[in-house]
Formats: C-alpha cells, sequence, structure tokens
C-alpha cells in the first residue's frame, strides 16, 4: 500500500492551505492508498475533518513513499530519498532557495514543483493564480482608499474596503464590493483623482483574478490608445480599466515588428514601452509572469517621475523581488501589505503615509482565500495523484509510468538535475 504524507506549512501564520482538501483524501483512501496528515492548528480544514476521511495524524512521514505541501519545505524537514512535490520557487534560480535545491541534489531525493506541471503549450494546470488576482486587487483596492485619505484627505468609498483575509471567503468579498460598485455607479468619485484609470499588466490567471474582483465595480475596459481621450472626457461614475498585452509593454531594440513568439525566444532583444502610458495611471497591477532576463515594465527611473502625479498605488502580485516593478525591495503580510517607496531616494517605509508611491507586494496572497483556494487546486491536483503515487521512483523518469506532466514537473530525481532543469547549475554554482 503507498503511503502519501501531506506536510504542514510553517512558512508562517498566515499560510493556511492545502494542496488536497479532505475530500480529495477521503477518495485516495478509498482507492487503497494509505495517507498521513501532519497535524496543524492553522490549516484550513481541521485535522479532524481529515481524520474523517480516513487519514491518520502523525507528526512522523518518515514511512511515507510520498510527500506533498504547498510552498517551500524547511530542509531539516525533508525526508530524504522520499519523493517532495511543493512550489520549490527554484526555477528562475531564486537564490534564497539554492540551498533547498543543492539538498535535494546532495540526498538525491525527488523534487517535483506545481509550477511546472503544464500542457503541450506550456500552460499551467495546477495553480493558486486566480486567487492571487482576487486577494491582490482586494488589498490593493483597500490600499487606494486608505491612501487616497493619506494623500488628499478624501473620503472614498473605497474606505470601505477590508483585507482580503478579513472577508467571509470570496463570494463575501464580491457581494460587499458590489455595494461600494454601487455607491461609486450613485455618486461617483472626487475629481481629483478622476478619471481613475487601472492597468493590469498580463491577461493570464492572475490578471482574470483580479478581472474578477473589478467587475463588481462600475468599470469601463478601454485600450491603452484610448487613455488620453478618458483623461479629456472622464466619468467620476466609472473606472476605467486597461489590461496591457505584451505588445503594449515591449518592442524590439532594433525597431523591428513585434512578435510574441519572437518575445518569448529572445526576451534580451526587447525593452519595455510601459512608460508610454504610465502618466495616465492610477493603480499599477503587476499580474505578468517575468524572467531575470525580461524587460523591467516599472523601473524606479520612471517611477520616480511618476510619484507626484497621478499614479496612487502598485499591486505587485507577481511579487518578484526587485524585478519587472524595480521599486519591490520587499514583500508584505496580509495584515500590514502597503510599504511606500520613495524613489527619488530609494527609500521605502512601512504603512500608508511617506513621500513615495504605495506598493502592496503581499507573497502567498492566495491564502487570503485559503478554502477555495484549496479546493480548486485540490481538484486540478487530483488526476494525477494516483498514477505519481503508485510510480516506481528507482526508475530514470524518462522511463516511468509518471503522466507526461509530472515528468516535466520533476526538477530533481536521483542526484542529477533533470534535462528541462540543466540551466539551474549556473545558479547552483553562483
Amino acid at each position: 500500500m503507498k503511503k502519501l504524507g501531506i506536510i504542514k506549512e510553517t512558512k508562517n501564520k498566515w499560510e493556511r492551505r492545502v494542496a488536497l482538501n479532505p475530500a480529495a483524501v477521503a477518495e485516495l483512501v478509498q482507492k487503497g492508498f494509505s495517507v498521513v496528515v501532519e497535524p496543524s492548528d492553522i490549516r484550513i480544514y481541521s485535522d479532524e475533518a481529515y481524520a474523517k476521511a480516513g487519514a491518520q495524524l502523525s507528526a512522523d512521514l518518515t514511512g511515507c513513499d510520498f510527500i506533498i505541501g504547498v510552498k517551500e519545505i524547511p530542509i531539516p524537514r525533508i525526508v530524504a530519498g522520499v519523493p517532495h512535490l511543493f512550489f520549490s520557487h527554484t526555477i528562475k534560480g531564486q537564490d534564497y532557495n539554492m540551498p533547498l535545491l543543492q539538498h535535494f541534489l546532495d540526498t538525491q531525493t525527488t523534487l517535483m514543483d506545481y509550477e511546472r506541471i503544464v500542457d503541450n503549450q506550456g500552460r499551467r494546470l495546477v495553480f493558486f493564480g486566480t486567487f492571487a488576482g482576487n486577494a491582490g486587487m482586494v488589498d490593493t483596492l483597500w490600499g487606494l482608499g486608505q491612501r487616497i485619505k493619506a494623500l488628499h484627505n478624501l473620503d472614498t468609498p473605497f474606505l470601505k474596503m477590508k483585507h482580503a483575509y478579513q472577508y467571509d471567503g470570496l463570494q463575501d468579498a464580491l457581494d460587499k464590493i458590489k455595494l461600494i460598485g454601487d455607491e461609486i455607479s450613485e455618486t461617483g468619485l472626487p475629481a481629483e483623482i478622476c478619471p481613475l484609470n487601472i492597468f493590469i499588466m498580463g491577461y493570464g490567471h492572475v490578471a482574470k483574478g483580479c478581472q474578477n474582483v473589478l467587475d463588481m465595480l462600475p468599470v469601463e475596459y478601454i485600450t491603452p490608445d484610448q487613455l488620453p481621450a478618458v483623461e479629456q472626457y472622464n466619468d467620476p461614475h466609472k473606472i476605467y480599466v486597461v489590461v496591457f498585452k505584451e505588445e503594449h509593454m515591449v518592442a524590439r531594440k532594433d525597431g523591428g515588428a513585434f512578435g510574441l513568439q519572437d518575445y518569448f525566444a529572445h526576451h534580451d532583444a526587447y525593452e519595455s514601452i510601459v512608460h508610454r502610458y504610465l502618466p495616465y495611471c492610477s493603480v499599477y497591477m503587476n499580474a505578468i509572469y517575468w524572467e531575470p532576463d525580461c524587460p523591467v515594465f516599472l523601473p524606479n527611473s520612471e517611477l520616480a517621475k511618476l510619484q507626484d502625479g497621478k499614479l496612487i498605488i502598485i499591486g505587485d502580485i507577481t511579487c518578484d523581488i526587485q524585478g519587472s516593478v524595480e521599486c519591490t525591495v520587499k514583500s508584505t503580510k496580509p495584515d500590514n501589505p502597503i510599504f511606500i517607496f520613495d524613489a527619488k531616494t530609494g527609500t521605502h517605509v512601512d504603512g500608508l503615509t511617506g513621500n513615495g508611491v504605495a506598493n502592496c507586494a503581499v507573497d502567498n496572497l492566495p491564502c487570503e482565500f485559503s478554502r477555495e483556494a484549496s479546493d480548486c487546486f485540490s481538484a486540478a491536483l487530483m488526476p494525477f495523484m494516483e498514477l505519481t503515487l503508485r510510480n516506481d521512483y528507482g526508475l530514470p523518469i524518462e522511463e516511468s509510468t509518471l503522466p507526461d506532466e509530472m515528468k516535466k514537473a520533476c526538477i530533481a530525481h536521483q542526484g542529477a538535475l533533470q534535462p528541462r532543469y540543466q540551466y539551474l547549475a549556473e545558479f547552483l554554482k553562483s
């Protein structure tokens, strides 16, 4: 009988998510698997719920054949020789997690990553992204109301927003935000902040999550080229939303024609053109995948020109430290999500007051809607679990019976980086 271990999350007090919910565990038990769940006093589903589903509760996972978690598992808690699946945050060569990856190699322990469970077109199949967008948009709208009050001493309906985690789930948040939207439709927004233009950088799952929230408000979607006209003929009873695709964000350095596949293949041949639109931006939602060789879409040099102008707040959902939004110098937590960055001095201060632009950079946003996020994630992961648990990990990955999607997700096996991840060797050396 194959035994699955579900480790408890220890990254911080907010991490209440699970990779598999009790209903999924019950299904695995019915199929003949044994499931061991490490007890947790913060997990969104109680220990009792897992016990009722047929799981054994134990802090000892050493007898398991496979171990799963959500966020990075601390090195001392890795069970050597047992395959692990979690968000390792290593595939971009993140320096803070290279010791974690090296530990898997040194102990010849298999590491798999949800982020690389993808289809033949490279699209992620198991993800929390939509909920990151939901929570990131809610927290940013909360920060928007607070920052408008701090900057202009203006009361807006956004002051009725709460932190995402303070709502009784996602639907409760959407219902309450709809009421705020109704108020904006009736009374309008102060002229001092109009037109209120929200930029969404990207159009994937995270961006869709942002839009799910914004659709509760009286929004009008416009194209980047329509921004100058809106600036002249704005309606204070509306919020204007612009969804940016790569073609609006980058151009070839040599002046050649933009090509999406060309950009994906040759990031370094392109430069950011976002600065063309930034003077019109009130709220900048960063919801696009980024790699270190991509252009910096919002550099501090441009931010310095904007911080005394229209831009009020950045919602950096991607939260790559000093990445596509250069002023994201750190991550924040759900109960203290905002810091003010002064691009003219390069300094930052926590809270809602000070010179500069507000930045909401919570690094584990889906945990604010933990139940819904966990249920959705669990449903997406379950189709892969049976074959993944039954697999013989003594075989090379390409010769195994793993689903192709899980083969792609294997970063390290038997002490070696897998072919798709050989590039990480350079990051391990540095």
